[in-house]
């Protein structure tokens, strides 16, 4: 009998012990800070032919000291990306001590409109706005690019996350022998808004264009699929890493200390 009681009390402890193992580690999982990454398909695509740099930053990281959360979308701008409440759900799940790497732009160019897309907003970072009327009696107030961009770097601040706003990656497209810049529209905007919330910027746009303009147009092209946008997994690599190398350079963000050595 006493060896009965003793071998159901130890298959006891050692169910318990299993438990708190669970417990501890799910309490260690919640404590560990998330870095989020928000925006298009350049950041999070289908991982066949096309590849988004979002998919593949998690290699860089440390991940057992600091979680990787991809919420990008194919297809969306900053405000579509903001109607569908795709950012909503992101900041509802921000708590103190994460980072969100924002990276918007190849879908905002066109003008406001209410086609199926609705993807463009207004040029600039200012307060102008247009209104909407869809068919179905809905009204939306449309705003500039950087408002948009603004309102996520306040809604990740207000929950004392770190929002670190990211020019768009570069298109494989050549003057003059060179891959032109994002400096008199996206990517200006981009770091006019991080500029004005005082928050880090990394010209992710600039970073990867200086390595296109060494390896030259027949090369780069060997990194996109299907047009001049979307990478492949190769190209992906390239931007991924491009983002570590901004990362390193802006060490006030506070995730080197996440970053696997080199």
């Amino acid at each position: 009998m006493r060896q009965l009681v003793r071998k159901f009390s130890n298959i006891f402890l050692i169910a318990a012990l299993l438990v708190l193992s669970s417990f501890t580690v799910l309490l260690l999982q919640d404590k560990k800070p998330t870095l989020y990454l928000i925006g298009d398909s350049t950041v999070r695509n289908s991982n066949k032919e096309q590849w988004g740099w979002g998919t593949l930053i998690s290699e860089h990281f440390d991940t057992t000291k600091i979680n990787v959360n991809n919420q990008a979308m194919a297809g969306r701008s900053s405000r579509s990306y903001t109607n569908e409440m795709r950012w909503a759900k992101v900041d509802s799940l921000l708590k103190w001590g994460d980072f969100v790497l924002i990276q918007f732009g190849h879908n905002d160019g066109s003008y406001p409109d209410t086609t199926a897309k609705n993807r463009g907003t207004l040029k600039g970072t200012g307060e102008e706005t247009v209104d909407l009327a869809w068919s179905n009696g809905k009204k939306e107030t449309v705003h500039t690019y950087g408002w948009y961009i603004r309102q996520f770097v306040r809604s990740a601040k207000a929950k004392g996350a770190t929002p670190i706003v990211l020019s768009m990656i570069p298109r494989n497209i050549w003057k003059d022998g060179k891959v032109p810049r994002a400096n008199n529209d996206m990517g200006k905007w981009a770091k006019e808004v991080a500029a004005q919330e005082g928050v880090a910027f990394i010209d992710l746009n600039a970073i990867t264009a200086d390595k296109y303009d060494t390896w030259g147009a027949e090369k780069v092209t060997e990194l996109f699929y299907g047009d001049h946008t979307h990478t492949n997994k190769e190209g992906a690599i390239v931007n991924a890493a491009s983002v570590v190398e901004g990362i390193r350079q802006n060490p006030k963000i506070g995730l080197n200390k996440y970053l696997l050595k080199k």
